[in-house]
């Protein structure tokens, strides 16, 4: 169905649902205490790119995305895991309780997703709503010899039970040294390279939980592998995040959710990589975040944001510049303008040729520049009929989410949010005779205000009075 370049593995594989028929997917989700910047967002567009092509090929696909609002440490390079966590700072900064900041934050992030078309998952579960799981799981590891409790009643994963460690990363235990990670020379611990599933809380800790090891709060770790396993169960198709997650989060992870079950339990790691702006990583120390709301504030559509990480393969460094997201504006308004000229003509058939290179592109470990250039030669084919680049292009739509169709038919306001996605997924239904999913899609289309008729040369829609 689907070939992805596995971490782990070192190489392209193919992917798909083990039991033939759901592809599970596990997301890493963003820490709620600050907006999402565009660096994160493409690690969020690669879930979404994975499910567009999955449910093409009419495969079931269930993602999971967690929410962290308890937060990581404020400094996750420091030695001392007792210090302040980053949703407690930040809300004492802005002057809240850590859950109206977490709120916000994550209301902002979905926000953020919803204007770059990114599909919702299918569950988000909240680190601070799942603390029961993550106590189990902790229990669960102690009674298999993978965990032990600390001279000051924190509780340790002991890494050297579990030897594959490093198989992620490239890191081995036997090579790191005290201070290289969070935690790195705790006297609690017994060796230094093991982590914390359980830090007993001090006296004037905020956010703690009861549990058999006394008050206190779980470790950054733990939250995932106690929120994937409830949410999945113990065999995990995908595990999706960006690269500065491999180590130590995912290596801590894996270790963790296979001890507990007795196996491995994800069968491919898939990483996205680092995004720089403007030559520089971004950082808030050096003023290099740029948010989503900032190129809106340049007048740029928010889907030219979307469009210029297409112009990418997912795995690789992308350097994005100002100039890049115009350009990439200037192309998705060219395009959109041609589809409001090629609905004009006399309806033709897909180009099947183009449909073939698009879906093989994508299925081909994203290959999206590859897909996108595809678009291209099509736009300008003179063979190719106007009433079919409109098809294509609208069915294509599926697995490219920037809503091409948005000016078709406009004379007045244009569509509402998530609308065009709407009428080109109904534009697939009906190419492939699917009534019932056009006529929910109608329905879908109508509770937003939008009109739709069929005509001999395609649908047309009109806004809705008000």
């Amino acid at each position: 169905m689907l070939r992805l370049y596995d971490t782990r593995a070192r190489r392209v594989v193919q992917v798909g649902p083990a039991d033939g028929r759901q592809l599970k997917v596990y997301a890493c989700g963003p820490t709620v205490y600050r907006y999402a910047h565009v660096g994160n967002l493409r690690t969020y567009l690669l879930g979404d790119l994975v499910r567009r092509i999955a449910e093409a090929a009419r495969v079931r696909t269930t993602v999971v995305q967690n929410i962290t609002d308890v937060g990581h440490l404020a400094d996750d390079t420091a030695v001392d895991a007792t210090g302040e966590d980053k949703v407690l700072a930040q809300a004492r900064a802005e002057g809240k309780t850590a859950q109206d900041l977490a709120r916000f934050y994550e209301a902002a992030f979905h926000r953020d997703l919803a204007a770059l078309n990114v599909r919702p998952a299918d569950a988000y579960p909240r680190a601070s709503e799942s603390i029961p799981l993550m106590v189990d799981l902790v229990a669960r590891l102690l009674e298999r010899g993978h965990a032990y409790v600390g001279g000051d009643r924190s509780v340790f994963f002991a890494a050297r039970s579990f030897p594959s460690y490093g198989e992620i990363s490239g890191n081995r235990l036997d090579d790191l040294q005290p201070g290289h990670r969070v935690e790195g020379t705790d006297p609690a611990k017994r060796f230094h390279g093991d982590w914390t599933l359980w830090r007993r809380a001090g006296a004037n800790r905020a956010m703690v939980w009861p549990s058999p090891w006394g008050p206190g709060f779980p470790g950054w770790h733990v939250e995932c592998s106690a929120m994937s396993l409830h949410h999945l169960g113990h065999s995990i198709d995908l595990h999706l995040g960006g690269t500065d997650l491999r180590f130590p989060h995912h290596e801590n992870e894996r270790a963790q959710t296979s001890s507990a079950v007795g196996h491995e339990v994800v069968r491919h790691w898939v990483h996205g990589e680092h995004l720089l702006f403007e030559g520089r990583k971004m950082a808030k120390s050096t003023g290099n975040v740029v948010l989503l709301s900032d190129v809106a504030a340049r007048g740029l559509d928010p889907l030219a944001l979307r469009l210029a990480f297409l112009a990418a393969r997912y795995r690789t460094q992308l350097d994005l510049t100002w100039a890049a997201l115009e350009a990439a504006d200037r192309t998705l308004r060219r395009w959109r303008t041609r589809m409001a000229e090629w609905a004009e003509a006399p309806s033709a058939r897909m180009d099947a040729r183009a449909r073939r290179e698009v879906e093989d592109a994508f299925t081909d470990d994203l290959d999206t520049p590859a897909a996108l250039e595809v678009l291209r030669r099509l736009e300008k084919a003179p063979g190719v009929p106007p009433g079919s680049k409109f098809e294509t292009f609208a069915h294509l739509d599926r697995l490219f989410g920037l809503d091409f169709v948005r000016d078709v038919g406009r004379a007045g306001p244009a569509l509402p949010p998530g609308a065009g996605e709407l009428l080109a997924a109904r534009a697939t239904a009906r190419a492939a005779k699917d009534w019932g999913a056009s006529d929910r899609l109608r329905d879908e289309l109508a509770a937003l205000g939008v009109a739709v008729s069929d005509t001999s040369t395609g649908q047309r829609w009109t806004l809705a009075r008000t």
